[in-house]
This record gives C-alpha cells, sequence and structure tokens, in this order.
C-alpha cells in the first residue's frame, strides 16, 4: 500500500506544482492574476485524479478487487497529503527564494479588480487595509505553510471522499457462497 501511495502521490504532486510553477513564473514576469486561479483549481482536480486511479489499482492488483470506504479514503488522503507537502514545499521554495514581492504584486492585483468592479473608495480602502494584514501575516512562515495548504488540502479531501464512495467494493454474496 505505502508504494501505491508514494507512487500516485508524486504523480499527482508533479501535476500540481506544475501547474504552480507556471503561475508563478507568471506573476514574476509581471502577468496578471488573471485566469490564475480557475487553470490552479482545475490543475488541483485532473492532479487529484490520480486519487481514483490509485484506489483502483490498489483495490484490483493488491487487494483482490475488494476495498472498504475507510481503507480507499485513507489511500486516498494519503495521496493528498504526499501531492500537498509537495505543493506546499515547492511554493516555499519558490515564494522566498524567487518571487519575495508576491503579496505586493498580488494586493496590487486585488487593488485593480476592486476598482474595475466598481468599488468605491471607502470599500478600496477596506481592501487595502484587509490586504496590509494578510500582508503581515504572510510575515510569518508558519501562516504561509497552513495557507498553502488550505489552498490543496480541501481539494484533496473532497476527491478522496468522492473516490472512496465510488470504488469502495465489498466481497459480493455470489463470492462469499
Amino acid at each position: 500500500m505505502k508504494k501505491n501511495i508514494w507512487i500516485f502521490g508524486i504523480i499527482s504532486g508533479l501535476v500540481v506544482t506544475a501547474m504552480m510553477l507556471y503561475s508563478a513564473a507568471k506573476i514574476s514576469r509581471g502577468d496578471d492574476f488573471e485566469g490564475n486561479e480557475i487553470l490552479g483549481y482545475t490543475t488541483m482536480i485532473v492532479a487529484f485524479s490520480f486519487i481514483f486511479v490509485g484506489i483502483k489499482n490498489y483495490r484490483d492488483k493488491y487487494n483482490q478487487g475488494i476495498i472498504s470506504f475507510g481503507k480507499a479514503f485513507k489511500i486516498g488522503l494519503l495521496i493528498t497529503l504526499v501531492a500537498s507537502t509537495m505543493y506546499v514545499t515547492v511554493w516555499l521554495v519558490d515564494y522566498y527564494l524567487f518571487i519575495p514581492d508576491f503579496i505586493d504584486k498580488y494586493t496590487a492585483c486585488v487593488i485593480k479588480d476592486a476598482r474595475e468592479d466598481g468599488a468605491t473608495q471607502a470599500q478600496l480602502d477596506l481592501k487595502a487595509s484587509e490586504m496590509a494584514s494578510f500582508g503581515e501575516m504572510y510575515k510569518n512562515p508558519l501562516f504561509v505553510v497552513l495557507t498553502t495548504y488550505l489552498e490543496i488540502f480541501p481539494v484533496g479531501l473532497i476527491v478522496s471522499l468522492i473516490a472512496a464512495l465510488i470504488l469502495k467494493r465489498k466481497i459480493s454474496k455470489q463470492a462469499q457462497a
């Protein structure tokens, strides 16, 4: 089971970190954040499709075609943990070494979007204050780690739940007889 988790966790992690590096490179070049959120979460879902593959592979190759919901969910969560940890680790390296001004660029984008959406000056001032507060919190590496895990882990959790529900398989009554 461990080998299965590592293989599919690493594949999933490579997919999601490749997307993140691509997006980070665009941001560091000064490109807008436009579409990055959609691309990011779409890529996370694609990457986490390997949870389905990992659970099915374990069920069919190593467990005689049988797997409980609990075991399937555990495999999915562990694959999610491997991929999410890769994502967080790569973000930490990228953020601290290559784009330490990320928060400034992100804040400018958020304010620009609010302005384009017709925000009043009072709303813009409030948004700027919120972003300044977020920027202060982002100076704490633990906050960066937790925020980044919260970006990706819930997606994997949901996919793990769905995969476990779909792929669970008990011994059929005919096989018992």
